[in-house]
């Protein structure tokens, strides 16, 4: 039963949820039943029907949309996230900061889940520990000698789909030439441009031989390549389809709105969770080309993949399936592509439920300041001693966490040959997530987006972005520190440059590695990190941030790979066979536990994993 003083703090609070998926629509009825008079979101007309009598706002845009800003998010007593990336987390965590907002952040994974609080300068906040970079596989690998399905997929998302859809100027390896002359016409222009005399049949079908037959005939003439490999074999159109298509069950020429665009439902494919033949992968590939540029040229251009984006899933699930027909790989249904592209571990609907509750206990604790019992709660897939969740007392603010200690970052980089466009796609929109950067060395700026620039200052900036480092106006040379600020987010950092002759293309593809805020402070006798106010004898046990084993291939990491804490496990091998010493743990004993983070970029992700709760639990329990 709730006390006087709860019960009024919910009913004049204002509140804040962000996301509206597994465990947003639960948050939500529980938030309603709750009590909470005043919510903003994205979903509605569900919850009024059975709580009429209460306020919800809801927003039907992207939260990284420049309205919700800092004076937005001030508005608000505490935001609950109930989102399904990183790169949003990180931007709200960087809002209710700058908005000294409360944050309960939250994230399940099958039956796994996590309840966390941030406050701003007496918790942690989200980006205090980093997360676990995403797979990545070398280029050669993706666009040559695919062997697994996972590189199939990332090749029909990352190059293709891009190169279709996304920035036309791209480079990438998809654009072959032919060495041979009779074909040299053919192949000197620019493939990928639909020509004035195509309709878009004719220009799916030539890209479709283009990428799966003229590619492949053009990679099967370096014979060394394919000694000790299985030869992969063109794929022509006019091999697998008739000379001319017709759609079966077809309504979409009526005019519908871009979310029930749908290959599959002009095809007359239904269940997700089919295998399509060669034939069916290739009616849907060019089907969901000729929808977008007959329903949705408007995107053209500007688009990226997205896993809630029907027609381009099909589109690369369709692809990816060609693709490794071609290579003798097996084939995925739609439905598991779609878990691999968008990296997705399906959610338990059980598990959003409990999640959300927590998520609610913990908000209203944060409504009525009841900061010493603030909690992170873990919730288990099996018992230990009895117990499925497992709380824990948060922890302080990392003090060298680039984001709420604004410690300085390195960078390593040729200064001579990466370009300032470089920098800003490579570390400070993919690194550093920041969506409006302005980056100064001293008083000169060098770059700038804004919709209040003046249209030579656009200019100036655009000149910028192709120039190497070392060659602008205010040259970037080894020992220069930057400046990089995000007007939204209201969050700067300083990044120290370090000039770097040569990388490993590799092992480190961006030709560049930042590096500052991977590990906090060591103690050097015991070698562990200290938390702030915690001090060296009574310092929890080593923990280090690891690569998460996921339920999908894109993540993937090899058992056994050695840290410094131990190996690394599945999620499904961490929860089995714990136990909880509830008459405590010595120095010694707990010095061997590891502590792992897994960041899961499906509908709701992070969890942290321990392989013996008393040291983390032998704090204040709930």
């Amino acid at each position: 039963m709730a006390s006087q003083e709860q019960l009024l703090a919910i009913k004049g609070a204002k509140v804040l949820m962000v996301g509206a998926g597994g465990i947003g629509c639960e948050l939500l009825k529980t938030l309603a039943l709750s009590g909470f008079q005043d919510i903003h979101i994205v979903a509605r007309d569900a919850v009024l029907r059975f709580r009429s009598n209460i306020s919800i706002t809801p927003y039907h845009v992207n939260v990284k949309d420049s309205r919700f800003n800092v004076e937005f998010f001030k508005e608000f007593d505490v935001v609950l996230n109930g989102l399904d990336n990183l790169d949003a987390r990180r931007h709200v965590n960087r809002l209710c900061l700058a908005a000294d907002v409360p944050l309960v952040e939250s994230g399940t994974t099958g039956f796994l889940g996590q309840v966390t609080v941030h406050l701003k300068g007496k918790t942690e906040c989200y980006e205090c520990q980093p997360k676990p970079a995403p797979k990545t596989y070398p280029v050669c690998t993706i666009t040559s000698t695919p062997s697994k399905f996972v590189h199939c997929v990332v090749w029909a998302k990352d190059l293709l789909f891009a190169k279709l859809f996304g920035d036309k100027n791209q480079e990438n390896d998809l654009n072959v030439r032919s060495s041979d002359a009779a074909n040299s016409l053919e192949h000197s222009e620019d493939v990928f441009e639909c020509r004035k005399d195509e309709d878009i049949e004719q220009y799916g079908r030539r890209i479709y031989d283009h990428v799966f037959g003229h590619n492949i005939k053009m990679a099967l003439s370096n014979e060394e390549t394919w000694k000790n490999l299985n030869k992969p074999r063109p794929i022509y159109s006019k091999d697998v389809l008739p000379e001319k298509l017709t759609k079966e069950n077809g309504d979409m020429e009526k005019g519908c709105t871009t979310d029930d665009i749908s290959a599959m439902a002009s095809l007359g494919l239904k269940n997700p969770q089919d295998l399509w033949s060669l034939a069916e992968n290739s009616r849907v590939f060019l089907e969901a080309l000729r929808l977008f540029f007959l329903k949705r040229v408007k995107e053209i251009g500007n688009l990226t993949f997205d896993k809630d984006d029907q027609l381009a899933v099909e589109f690369v699930t369709a692809a990816a399936n060609i693709r490794a027909s071609s290579f003798g790989i097996p084939s995925h249904s739609l439905f598991e592509a779609k878990g691999i592209a968008g990296n997705i571990v399906h959610a338990v609907a059980t598990t959003n439920a409990v999640i959300a509750g927590l998520i609610v206990i913990e908000a209203i604790k944060v409504l009525i300041k009841d900061s010493n019992n603030y909690r992170m709660t873990y919730c288990l897939e099996h018992p230990s001693k009895k117990l499925l969740l497992m709380p824990v007392e948060p922890y302080e603010p990392n003090k060298s966490c680039y984001v709420c200690s604004e410690t300085p970052l390195s960078l390593e980089v040729n200064i001579h040959s990466s370009k300032l466009r470089d920098f800003v796609e490579k570390i400070v929109k993919a690194k550093l997530g920041m969506n409006f950067p302005l980056i100064m060395q001293g008083a000169s700026i060098l770059y700038e987006v804004g919709e209040d620039l003046e249209e030579d200052m656009v200019a100036i900036y655009a000149a910028n972005l192709e120039k190497a480092l070392s060659e602008l106006p205010s040259p970037v040379t080894s020992g220069t520190v930057l400046t990089v600020e995000d007007l939204q987010q209201e969050f700067s950092c300083s990044i120290n440059i370090k000039h770097r002759e040569e990388f490993d293309e590799e092992k480190e593809p961006d030709g560049m590695l930042l590096s500052g805020w991977v590990e906090a402070p060591v103690d050097k006798d015991n070698n562990k990190p200290i938390r702030n106010s915690e001090s060296t004898s009574n310092a929890l046990p080593a923990e280090e941030i690891l690569d998460g084993e996921k339920d999908v291939e894109i993540q993937e990491i090899p058992e056994g790979t050695e840290t410094v804490t131990g190996k690394k496990r599945k999620l499904s091998e961490v929860s089995e066979g714990t136990s909880t010493n509830h008459s405590g743990l010595s120095d010694e004993n707990r010095s061997h536990n590891q502590l792992e983070k897994l960041d899961v970029d499906d509908e709701d992700d992070e969890l942290i994993i321990s392989d013996d709760w008393e040291s983390l639990t032998k704090k204040k329990r709930l």
